[in-house]
């Protein structure tokens, strides 16, 4: 089948490559012509695990290409997937002018019938107000082209998202009628639905809660332990143990309940939001979304207080992770881009350190901060080393290493990742979160 997806960051870019390896024929257009000319030599503008290999390797063997003309992908194509993106207003709410100009460009060059299938997400109801746009530009047209409008949600994990794609727990569609789409539908997913991954079919305005409800319960289990991070610490209870033995529990699981310093990124915050706003427009309370948003920006600028209150005047101080979490190199809504600039403010001196993400933080880091070529040299004679994300690399670090290198005895564990007593018996100060 002739799949166009249009933008190419993370969902769309991982979810052309996706459909190319599954043997469709793809194009990926993307405004950004720069991007499009490294895409099309092969290089990926994100860093993603596997991603580069599947991208060449569907490049050589013909199956996907890119262009930053919409017109030339169009003719031939089937089916039409809007990956653009959409980031939260001032006021919360998705900002859906890239979603609006797609379809409207869609309908003005469509020649044949096209499925227009939403895969970035969107509030409930942008699916109605995407098939209006296109119904009047093509009576505007004068033409008896068929578009349908489709909401089909991803649900990718950044770190892991070939993975979830290849290999769903569901895929959603929904759709309102349109017979001859779902069966064009049913077609593109036939190669992971052979192996037992099911389509789930239900209303379009159904498709489009579902992406923010999954996030938004997901970030309130984050919310949620978290909240009790701050009990622990003042009874005296520890966080592991609480989470450990509610996961253990099957009707609540052990995912999502790994306290820390909150969560980041580009979904959460911008669903959670997403939600809030949807919740003022509609005069639909969701008093649980609008805590999860409001303990998460407390535990962040909790954790980063204990911080200031312990540091030494004019401390140096080193950080071992800039982007949002492990795996990827994003740094939208990361951790690290609202402490740094409060270290520097409070006079410390501050180096860095990410295996993948430096380039894009240089990007978007405020305040002169040193660059640290590896882990070591970032806490070398640190005052302080503070860790905000949890590679792996940090994870089996020789803690007496670290205490030797550095000149004070400090470790902030933004992510509960180090054993108190070890952080201790090799001389330094643990301080997490959730435990004392």
């Amino acid at each position: 089948m002739k799949i166009t997806v249009i933008g190419t960051g993370y969902v769309g870019l991982v979810s052309a490559v996706c459909f190319a390896e599954l043997g469709h024929s793809v194009i990926g257009v993307d405004i950004d012509e720069a991007k499009v000319a490294k895409l099309k030599d092969g290089v990926s503008p994100i860093y993603e695990p596997e991603l580069d290999d599947l991208l060449k390797r569907n490049i050589d063997a013909g199956r996907i290409s890119f262009t930053a003309d919409i017109t030339t992908a169009l003719p031939e194509t089937q089916v039409v997937f809007s990956a653009v993106a959409t980031p939260p207003n001032e006021d919360f709410s998705a900002d859906l002018r890239a979603v609006f100009i797609v379809a409207e460009t869609v309908a003005t060059h469509a020649g044949s019938d096209i499925v227009f299938v939403n895969k970035s997400t969107v509030p409930v109801g942008t699916g109605e107000k995407c098939e209006d746009i296109i119904k009047k530009k093509l009576e505007e047209r004068n033409s008896d082209v068929k578009i349908a409008v489709v909401s089909n949600p991803e649900f990718l994990r950044e770190g892991h998202a070939i993975h979830d794609t290849m290999q769903p727990d569901r895929i959603v569609v929904g759709l309102n009628g349109y017979e001859w789409a779902k069966t064009l539908m049913e077609d593109i997913y036939k190669p992971l639905t052979r192996t037992g991954k099911p389509i789930l079919w239900m209303k379009r305005e159904s498709a489009e809660i579902v992406k923010y409800a999954s996030n938004g319960f997901l970030a309130n289990k984050i919310s949620f332990i978290n909240m009790l991070s701050e009990l622990c610490e003042a009874t005296g209870g520890n966080i592991r143990d609480i989470a450990k033995g509610m996961g253990m529990d099957d009707r609540i699981g052990p995912r999502f309940l790994q306290s820390g310093i909150g969560y980041g990124g580009s979904c959460f915050p911008k669903d959670v939001k997403a939600l809030i706003a949807l919740s003022r427009e509609t005069g639909v309370p969701l008093p649980l979304i609008e805590a999860t948003h409001n303990i998460n920006q407390y535990q962040r600028e909790r954790y980063f207080k204990k911080i200031l209150k312990a540091l030494p005047a004019n401390a140096t101080v080193g950080i071992w992770g800039l982007s949002f979490k492990p795996r990827t190199d994003d740094m939208r809504e990361a951790p690290s881009l609202d402490l740094i600039p409060l270290l520097l403010e409070a006079g410390h001196t501050v180096r860095v350190f990410d295996p993948i993400a430096m380039d894009n933080a240089k990007g978007m880091v405020k305040g002169e901060v040193t660059w640290s070529d590896n882990m070591m040299d970032a806490i070398t004679d640190a005052d302080a080393t503070i860790l905000l994300t949890e590679w792996d690399e940090f994870r089996g670090i020789n803690l007496k290493k670290l205490k030797e290198v550095m000149k004070g005895n400090d470790l902030f564990d933004g992510r509960n990742i180090y054993d108190p007593e070890e952080v201790e018996t090799a001389g330094l100060v643990y301080h997490g979160i959730g435990i004392v």
